[in-house]
């Protein structure tokens, strides 16, 4: 256990080196940092509680998602039976969260049931195995009715949730913070949290907008007015402008070009005004569509639609066939940003609600890490004042060991880009109490194998060599404790597992290579009659 090849100490010392230079970035300025190699600049991020910023708490709106689904329901429906050209009669109405139809023929019902059954999906997807479907289906006296059930409206809401997730993290991403936490919380709601942004008012704007975009043209066949009156056509509503003053407009129902045909969109500046625009660009489809919509209805106002408010109301003054275009609409430089950031990151699935903000002051950060610096500092040097007291020399092997395994703990975060908290802060404390707890374990036994008659040497050997598998014990559970704590735990929790974690790993490396090492070579260059511990 004592002998080591030079190859193997040389890959030991190279190995914490290394893992150890990885902390140094977070010694820099990080605007000398940004000047460094890509490589070389990864550093560790101070969480929310650290460094200030904002906290918010999202709700999805579950009756939304609930009456979305229940509306495609009675489209899918209507749309099934006029492609089988079976009559029903009164419509297709929706209540006590199912769609029902009244077939027309009684000798029709039973091939509207084969058809509308086909509506119906496994939940989970083509490989679901739950037996469960999407849609039930009956039908009671030329009635048939499709209800949405329970386990299917779970699922739609997880997938809701699953989805918001993501366009709320690129619509952060895009503000250019540093390091957001985005996670769900609960069954229906998202936690966001972004280190160092103080003002949360743009922040919410930003989540706060649905942003549904769509591409409708202007009914000119009647007035605002005229509609306001109530003469307004089946297929057509009244929006308002989104800017004030408000400004009402008749909007045709049908959809020319959604939102989600849109590749990229940048705030920029119209070249004859000066004035800031938004810039757009479609795919492939969006393309065509847009090209199809603009030739057919030139000399006509078409609206640019977002969360049923009317953004800009352009005329048609030429075929559009690029597939790019441009909103205007009395702009600041800000807020034609916004709208870029909301059209690029997609629409949500459902609109979000704020329950729960907080602003955290970089006062109340500061403080946090001036009492977790004070914390981990009391705490070392009580430990390094027990091991000295109590081993000796032996004490100083594993204090420098000690020193090692917090300097590679940091550079291991630094590596993973990872968010310290302070009860990450704790977590790290708490590992040197750890990596303390395997030097005493392998220095007892050293003394109790000198108390068994052993010399010297071959007591320090039997020391390390039968406090192994006791050491491994100890760690691994740590470490499963650290990881089942990181899998279900969410936010400060899940900082606190990192930490533990890592910090397991370092210890097992150190306590049996590193102070071992240290230990070797003291062996061969003193050759002790006795252990001073």
């Amino acid at each position: 256990m004592l002998y080591f090849t030079r190859w193997k100490a040389l890959g030991i010392i190279l190995t914490a080196l290394i893992v150890c230079l990885c902390a140094v970035p977070n010694f820099f300025p990080e605007a000398q940092v940004k000047t460094w190699p890509a490589w070389a600049q990864r550093r560790l991020v101070l969480g929310l509680d650290l460094q200030g910023g904002s906290y918010l708490l999202l709700e999805v709106d579950s009756n939304y998602v609930k009456k979305e689904r229940l509306d495609q329901v009675r489209d899918d429906v209507r749309r099934a039976l006029r492609d089988a050209k079976i009559g029903f009669t009164g419509g297709v109405v929706v209540r006590n969260d199912a769609a029902e139809v009244r077939i027309t023929k009684e000798t029709d019902v039973q091939a509207a049931l084969a058809k509308l059954r086909e509506l119906s999906q496994p939940l989970g997807g083509l490989m679901g195995s739950s037996g469960q479907r999407d849609l039930e289906v009956s039908e009671a006296g030329g009635v048939i009715r499709l209800t949405v059930p329970q386990a299917a409206m779970l699922d739609r809401m997880r997938k809701t949730i699953e989805q918001s997730i993501q366009i709320v993290e690129r619509r952060v991403n895009e503000l250019g913070t540093v390091e957001p936490v985005i996670q769900r919380q609960g069954n229906d709601r998202i936690l966001v949290q972004v280190p160092g942004l103080q003002d949360p008012t743009r922040l919410k704007k930003l989540l706060g907008e649905t942003a549904k975009m769509e591409f409708r043209m202007v009914d000119t066949t009647v007035s605002p007015d005229q509609a306001q009156a109530g003469r307004l056509p089946p297929d057509s509503e009244l929006l308002m402008s989104a800017s004030p003053p408000p400004t009402p407009y008749v909007v045709k129902k049908q959809v020319l070009v959604a939102g989600g045909d849109l590749i990229d969109a940048q705030a920029t500046f119209d070249q004859r005004t000066s004035e800031p625009v938004v810039s757009f660009k479609f795919n492939t489809s969006g393309a065509r569509k847009f090209a199809q919509a603009t030739q057919e209805n030139v000399g006509l106002p078409f609206a640019i639609v977002l969360d049923n408010k009317v953004i800009s109301a352009p005329r048609i003054n030429e075929p559009i066939t690029g597939g790019q275009g441009q909103i205007s609409g009395s702009f600041t430089v800000q807020s034609a940003n916004d709208l870029a950031i909301l059209m690029r990151a997609g629409a949500l699935p459902a609109p979000l609600t704020v329950v729960e903000e907080r602003t955290v002051g970089p006062g109340l950060g500061q403080d946090s890490i001036e009492k977790g610096e004070l914390a981990a500092y009391v705490g070392s040097i009580l430990v390094i004042v027990f091991m000295l007291l109590t081993y000796r020399l032996f004490g100083v092997f594993a204090n420098i060991a000690v020193a090692i395994n917090v300097a590679m703990i940091f550079g291991l975060l630094s590596l993973l880009n990872a968010t310290l908290t302070l009860p990450g802060i704790a977590g790290i404390v708490l590992t040197v109490g750890i990596a303390v707890d395997s030097n005493v374990l392998i220095y007892e036994r050293i003394r109790e194998e000198l108390r068994g008659g052993r010399n010297a040497i071959s007591a320090i050997d039997a020391g390390f060599k039968r406090a192994l598998a006791t050491i491994l014990d100890s760690n691994i559970t740590t470490f499963i404790a650290a990881a089942v704590l990181f899998y279900i735990g969410t936010g400060p929790v899940r900082g606190f597992a990192v930490t533990l974690g890592i910090g397991i790993i370092t210890t097992v490396f150190t306590a049996f290579t590193m102070t071992r090492l240290i230990v070797a070579w003291w062996v061969r260059w003193k050759r002790p009659q006795s252990v001073p511990i």
